[in-house]
């Protein structure tokens, strides 16, 4: 059974994962978090938290709230910074079988190529995934997702500072997201990945205030699933490189129908917050479902749901 895809086809150095899943960016710390409660060498790949050229601090607490059948986060980009990330956990993610992305977000778009430039030849980062989707940081992020032209200029000045295959991972708080994708994929992206968090808030009806720190939040988990799918579709129609599906993924089932609408490998983010063992799980039914239905690549099942 091949479970192997690639992410980079266009790349001179390619983006190939053992199967198609990965964790999503801030759900899954920076990887050595989850190292003792399961085998996560057998992933495809992990994306390590949102990293900034200077360590953050993030937003005012509270910064996570419960809502229906989700969760909003207003996290706020906390980290460890660039520096601290290539000399403290670079050297391990060098050890291991299981590629390591680094998503990286700035408030300008020399922030950006500053930071894939400071990434650039450091052993033990495979791809760099470019944040322009957070909805929760005061500057940046979603701002640059929100247009075409404001998202190619992001992705064709990381392209300019770094070998890395790049991965752009788009909002989905904006009005077309396809012309977005059209726009990054013609800047130089080498993947998609969608999408990021929807921006949305609570009112703490007893103190008559938003009860989130930051007012408002990233929405995710299994509420947002049905749109998130629909983007993926959507972009896996309009452009023609590889897309990662993101968004409420919690089991196997939910992530065959991400790569049946096109996707060629899929992210779990708030599904490790409840079971944190829930990639693993994803990956262990993916092979279930292959196996029962005699399907012997995964590349079989891509998009399959697009075809009359």
């Amino acid at each position: 059974m091949n479970l192997s895809v690639q992410l980079a086809p266009k790349h001179r150095q390619g983006l190939l994962l053992a199967n198609p899943v990965m964790t999503a960016s801030g759900t899954f710390g920076y990887g050595t978090e989850y190292s003792h409660l399961f085998d996560i060498q057998k992933l495809g790949a992990i994306v390590g938290k949102g990293t900034t050229l200077e360590p953050g601090e993030g937003n005012p607490q509270p910064r996570l709230a419960e809502t229906a059948a989700g969760l909003l986060n207003s996290i706020g980009l906390q980290n460890i910074g660039v520096k601290a990330l290539i000399q403290e956990k670079a050297p391990i993610w060098a050890s291991w079988r299981v590629p390591v992305m680094v998503n990286i977000a700035g408030e300008t778009i020399d922030d950006y190529a500053q930071l894939a430039g400071e990434l650039e030849g450091v052993a033990g980062i495979s791809a760099i995934e470019v944040n322009i989707g957070c909805p929760n940081i005061k500057a940046g992020g979603a701002e640059f997702g929100a247009n075409p032209e404001s998202a190619a200029k992001v992705t064709a000045a990381v392209k300019d500072a770094t070998s890395l295959p790049i991965l752009v991972k788009l909002t989905p708080n904006t009005s077309d997201i396809a012309k977005i994708a059209l726009a990054v994929a013609e800047a130089g992206a080498d993947a998609i990945s969608l999408i990021n968090s929807m921006k949305g808030m609570v009112i703490d009806i007893a103190r008559r205030r938003p009860l989130l720190g930051g007012i408002t939040g990233g929405l995710s988990g299994p509420a947002i699933k049905p749109v998130a799918l629909y983007m993926v579709y959507e972009v896996a129609g309009a452009v023609e490189l590889p897309v990662i599906g993101c968004g409420g993924i919690t089991t196997a089932s939910d992530a065959i129908e991400f790569i049946m609408a096109g996707a060629s490998a899929i992210q779990v983010g708030a599904a490790s917050f409840t079971n944190p063992r829930a990639p693993l799980d994803v990956l262990e039914g993916i092979e279930q479902f292959m196996e029962k239905e005699g399907i012997t690549d995964i590349t079989e099942l891509i998009g399959v749901a697009r075809h009359e």
